[in-house]
This record gives structure tokens, C-alpha cells and sequence, in this order.
């Protein structure tokens, strides 16, 4: 280890972490999530009114989901109990129902539960909880990185308000970084800002880290360790191990935008190259990999339904297996992608749709279509007139099935590239032919 790394290292040692003392004492301090907790946004409305009850906050990591439950538990009179799932298991889980039982029968006072990383208690221990957050002794609250419809119990899950926070936009992610250089007494260039927002996909937590060591480290290089640091696209190279774009914000999309459009054109070729560019220049390889899925509905869709299969799939390989073995995958997915027939028919028929939804016509669901399944909703009509398609021998009904204004409004029209091309027709009243019927042909 260098002199400047010790140094560093030893400065770091000194203080909390900038993430940490950047941590917002307030609903207003908090960046990023307005549709949350934006004036009258909904778990704001109902913190302020001291109605939070059980919730999973999902989102991916550095997005304020352990601090957004410290500001809804702060906003209550309860206690606030704080578990991490890694480390926790039933025996601390039946020990703090306990606690929390003694402090309602003593005290008077209600617990908040937070348990991080929820998805990585196993079913005995979301069991354990299942009574505690029915009868409210506690009212929980979880946060995980994974999809809780598969990681969470769904008796649990019934029982909780399931609210989804978002990557940072790049907006949120200048706006914390410009603080944390605030409170660091620094200065950065706006390229190596950029870079680092750009590295960082929507991770507040991983953008002060960043700024805090390249801090750090400039500060241990500099003749005059009192004088304005001001950071660099290589100081901020450094405080990641190098795995910034070396190329500049700039060329990081440029760079993207020739790989989309290398594959949207068909040369795997050219796609392997800017794939195999941006890897060597440290891009983030789930970044390549979310680009690669969205690909693969918007410039190929039904032309080959197993282009979205095979890049969600090397998106799944590069969180299992990481790189460098990754590449590998992410490289499988460029070439199949390139080989692909293309289509844009979805991408151009979800805007048609959301024209439509857009437009102010007359929208309300016809009444055939409304559900049926509770008391009272045959004396409203509900369903009355509706065709199950399965009693047709064809399998499908001509009926609306949208609002009476937009009917024949056609949205989807297949291309003649691909699986897109087989017979296929979709407007109301129309038929179709499915894969039983063309396996028949052959």
C-alpha cells in the first residue's frame, strides 16, 4: 500500500462516512422517491398523519430504503427496533416480539420493526413474525433488494403495504454529490462529476463513497493539505479502483448508443466490439445488461420471442456470476440480439396505447368486462353480455374489449420479419391463429 492510500486511509478512519453524515434528519432532506414522499405523495401523507403501517420498501441498493424507515419511525410515537436479516435469526426475532409485548403492556408504546435485507429470512423466521404483524404488537418494516413476490412469504406479504423505490435519477445523484463535497470542503470538475454519476446507476450510497475516498486520497497527494481540493476524473478513477469510464461521460453514451445501434442494425460484429470496449473502459456490467433486455423489446419484440428470454438471462448470469466469466454471457446475448430479426411493433404499439390513454376520450370499462366476482355487482350489470372465449371452439370471441370510443383503434401490427410474421390478426372481433394451429400445418 502506497503512502498516499495510508494516509488516506487514515483520514476515512477519523470520521464517520459521508453517507452517513449526509444522512437526511428529515422527510424534506431526502432526495430522490418523490412519487413516495413528494408533497401529498402517498407514504408521506401517510407518515405525516401517523398512519404508517406494515410495508416492504423494494428497491435497489443505495436508493434510502434503511434511511426512509428511520424518517417514517421518527415520524411515529413508536419505538423503532432495528434487526438485519443476515445476522438475526428466530431466536433474536422471538426476542424482540417480546420486548416489544413488555413495552406495549408497561409503557403503553407501540414498536416499529425494521428488518434489512427481509428476504434473506428464511420461512420459520417470517413465520415467527405473522402473528406479531397481524394483531399490530409491531408494525413492520422490511427492506430488500429482491423481487418480494418471490423472496417474501405471501401470507406476509398480504399483510404488508408493498411500496417500490427507484434508482436515483441523475439529477438526485449531482445533487447529493454536490453536498457531499460541500461537507467535504471540496470541488469537483463537472466531467468527473458526470462519471461518476454515470458510474454509479441510481446507487446514492455508492456516489458519496466515491467522493469521500477521491477526497480522501487527493488530500493525501496534495502539497498543501489545507488548500481546496478539487477532484479530477482520475481522482475519481482512483476512488474505484479504476473501474470509472475512462472515456468521459460523453463517450460512455456515445459508446452505448453505437452498441444499440450496432445490434439494431444486425453486425454482431460491431456489437461484440463496443461491448468488449466499454467492459475494458470498466463500464458497470448490469448497466450493459439493462441496456441488452430493453433491446430486445424494443428492436426485435415478438419478431423473436426468445430474445428477451436470452438477455434477461445475461442479466441474471452478471449478478450470479460477476466478471470477468460474465462478459462471456453478456457476449452469448450481443450476438444472438445482432442475429435476430428486428421489429419495433411493440415499442411503436405501447406509444399508440399511450396515446389513447392520453387522449381524454371517454374511457370507463365496458360493463361486460367488469368484475363479477363480488356480492352486489350482478344488480350493477357487471359482466352482463360477456363471452368466455374458452366455450368457442375457436377460442376467441369478437366482443369490445375496451372503451366504446376507442374501439378499432389498432395499436399492434406485426412486422412480416420472424415469428412476427405467422398469421396473425388483432383488432376486435378479429381471430388468430396460435402455435397449436401452425405445429398442425407442418
Amino acid at each position: 500500500m502506497s503512502l498516499f492510500a495510508e494516509a488516506a486511509n487514515r483520514q476515512l478512519e477519523r470520521q464517520a462516512p459521508l453517507a452517513a453524515r449526509l444522512r437526511p434528519r428529515n422527510l424534506d432532506e431526502v432526495v430522490g422517491q418523490e412519487h413516495l414522499i413528494g408533497p401529498g405523495a402517498p407514504l408521506r401523507a401517510l407518515a405525516e398523519g401517523d398512519r404508517v403501517g406494515s410495508a416492504i420498501l423494494w428497491g435497489p441498493a443505495g436508493t434510502g430504503k434503511t434511511t426512509l424507515a428511520r424518517l417514517l419511525a421518527a415520524t411515529t410515537a413508536k419505538h423503532l427496533v432495528t434487526l438485519s436479516a443476515t445476522a438475526a435469526g428466530v431466536k433474536d426475532v422471538r426476542e424482540a416480539l417480546a420486548e416489544a409485548q413488555h413495552r406495549l403492556g408497561e409503557q403503553g408504546q407501540g414498536t416499529m420493526l425494521f428488518i434489512d435485507e427481509v428476504h434473506r429470512f428464511n420461512k420459520a423466521q417470517q413465520d415467527v413474525l405473522l402473528p406479531a404483524v397481524e394483531d399490530g404488537l409491531v408494525v413492520l418494516i422490511g427492506a430488500t433488494t429482491e423481487n418480494p413476490f418471490f423472496e417474501v412469504n405471501p401470507p406476509l406479504m398480504s399483510r404488508a403495504s408493498l411500496w417500490r423505490l427507484r434508482p436515483l435519477s441523475p439529477d438526485n445523484l449531482r445533487t447529493l454529490i454536490r453536498r457531499g463535497l460541500d461537507l467535504e470542503e471540496a470541488d469537483a470538475d463537472p466531467a468527473a462529476v458526470d462519471a461518476v454519476v454515470a458510474a454509479c446507476e441510481g446507487d446514492a450510497r455508492a456516489a458519496l463513497t466515491t467522493v469521500e475516498v477521491a477526497v480522501a486520497l487527493a488530500r493525501a497527494g496534495a502539497s498543501d493539505p489545507a488548500a481546496t481540493v478539487v477532484l479530477t476524473m482520475d481522482d475519481m478513477s482512483r476512488a474505484r479502483d479504476g473501474r470509472l469510464f475512462h472515456q468521459g461521460a460523453d463517450e460512455h453514451f456515445d459508446q452505448i448508443s453505437a452498441l444499440i445501434k450496432s445490434i439494431r442494425g444486425s453486425d454482431p460484429d460491431a456489437g461484440l466490439y463496443w461491448a468488449a470496449r466499454m467492459m475494458e473502459a470498466g463500464e458497470d456490467p448490469r448497466y450493459l445488461a439493462r441496456r441488452l433486455v430493453v433491446l430486445a423489446s424494443e428492436d426485435i419484440g415478438l419478431a423473436d420471442p426468445q430474445a428477451l428470454l436470452v438477455a434477461e438471462a445475461a442479466a441474471r448470469a452478471v449478478e450470479y456470476v460477476g466478471l470477468p466469466e460474465a462478459a462471456l454471457n453478456l457476449a452469448q446475448a450481443v450476438i444472438y440480439l445482432a442475429r435476430a430479426p428486428k421489429s419495433n411493433a411493440v415499442l411503436v404499439a405501447l406509444g399508440r396505447a399511450r396515446d389513447d390513454v392520453r387522449s381524454g376520450l371517454p374511457q370507463e370499462v365496458p360493463i361486460h368486462l367488469r368484475d363479477a366476482s363480488y356480492r352486489g355487482a350482478a344488480s350493477l350489470g357487471h359482466g352482463e353480455g360477456y363471452a368466455y372465449p374458452h366455450d368457442d371452439p375457436s377460442g376467441v370471441v369478437a366482443q369490445l374489449y375496451r372503451p366504446e370510443a376507442l374501439q378499432g383503434h389498432v395499436y399492434y401490427e406485426p412486422s412480416s420479419r420472424g415469428a412476427e410474421g405467422a398469421s396473425w390478426r388483432g383488432a376486435e372481433g378479429a381471430s388468430w391463429r396460435g402455435a397449436e394451429d401452425r405445429e398442425v400445418d407442418r
